[in-house]
């Protein structure tokens, strides 16, 4: 009988670290073994995304930027208007 079956159903179950492994295994009695080269496995695809997982180093652009209109050149003032120049 495994530790889990022996524990009663409302019992607290210990908390494990937070750099812990937390691995269920719902059928089958995998070895010790078998466990080991599960979380090996599992690690190092972990470590090989996370290590490819970087953030861009030049900022893109946002959406509103890119969509934005550019600001028209200021109102010369100097320049009459239609017929309404004096």
């Amino acid at each position: 009988m495994s530790p889990a079956e022996q524990r009663p159903a409302g019992a607290p179950t210990s908390t494990p670290a937070p750099d812990a492994v937390r691995l269920d295994v719902l059928r089958g009695d995998p070895t010790p073994e078998e466990l080991a080269a599960v979380i090996a496995v599992v690690t190092e695809a972990y470590e090989r995304e996370a290590s490819a997982a970087v953030a861009e180093e030049e900022a893109r652009p946002s959406a509103w930027q890119v969509s934005a209109r550019a600001l028209r050149a200021p109102l010369r003032r100097d320049v009459a208007w239609g017929r309404f120049a004096g």
